[in-house]
């Protein structure tokens, strides 16, 4: 397994590969690997020849400086992980090698796909991840990109990206990986108390009988149940729950059996945020 830091040397090293013929699978991550990840890998590891890992936490996409100080970075870890699912390549800059002195995110015109849900809560947040992900794909090349449906508001805003920038490159989401409980796998959930962690298991079962709920209830009264479900838990706040369409991202007041639509939660638990989706 190779270990970058430095981004010419990255660069270099993967056009080589690529100039013999090799086709290159990324997973871009923050680090703090879990199954969710490592599922990702094996998603990359089928179709590419070589499958490359970023690891960075990304400042430019912190609202919150203290959740970005916060966030956990376990590097020595998330290499012994990677060299265990026998991972080719792996780039791991820190914010000098990846941004300019006083560089700040880059805007671009995510056509809306920025301004709903996750955007409204953290502002210029779509920016930075464009502007990251936009650079790990000049650095590093790859064929194809694997992102996880978890962030389903990121993959929509990527492809965008990538049609924007007219990127050579192929986005492939990938199902959300759970706990055995349903609880989606975030490198936030190792920040949970135990309590706060059993309580958070009561996401994926609200979201689950929404989903049963959609052919005897309109999207309104789906919500107003969700909302009175997370005001009798004690140990949940509920930040926002909606149903939107699956291309534009606008919450949806009545459905259309042309059109495919998602349900999307963000939760406090404690002071660990956690957002999940599910497909309607």
């Amino acid at each position: 397994m190779k270990v970058f830091s430095i981004k010419e040397l990255a660069n270099s090293y993967i056009s080589d590969l690529k100039s013999k013929g090799l086709t290159v699978g990324l997973v871009p991550t923050m680090g703090a690997l879990h199954e969710g990840h490592l599922s990702l890998i094996e998603n990359a590891k089928k179709n590419n020849d070589v499958v490359v890992v970023s690891i960075f936490v990304n400042p430019t996409q912190f609202n919150n400086p203290e959740d970005l100080e916060k966030y956990p970075r376990t590097l020595d870890e998330d290499l012994e992980k990677l060299k265990n699912v026998n991972c080719d390549i792996v780039f791991t800059p820190n914010a000098d090698e990846m941004y300019d002195k006083n560089e700040v995110a880059e805007l671009f015109d995510f056509d809306g796909l920025d301004k709903e849900m996750e955007g409204k809560f953290r502002d210029n947040h779509f920016n930075g991840v464009g502007t990251v992900v936009k650079k790990l794909f000049n650095i590093l090349k790859p064929n194809n990109a694997y992102f996880g449906e978890k962030d389903y508001q990121q993959l929509q805003i990527i492809n965008k990206l990538v049609s924007i920038t007219k990127q050579p490159v192929n986005i492939i989401g990938c199902a959300i990986d759970r706990e055995d409980d349903g609880l989606a796998r975030s490198s936030r959930n190792m920040r949970l108390t135990t309590e706060h962690r059993n309580s958070a298991a009561f996401i994926y079962k609200t979201i689950t009988e929404a989903k049963e709920m959609i052919n005897s209830s309109s999207p309104k009264e789906i919500e107003e149940w969700v909302n009175n479900q997370f005001k009798s838990h004690h140990n949940l706040v509920l930040e926002y729950f909606t149903i939107a369409d699956e291309s534009n991202l606008k919450s949806v007041t009545a459905l259309d059996q042309n059109k495919k639509y998602r349900a999307f939660i963000a939760v406090f638990a404690g002071e660990i945020r956690l957002i999940d989706n599910i497909a309607l």
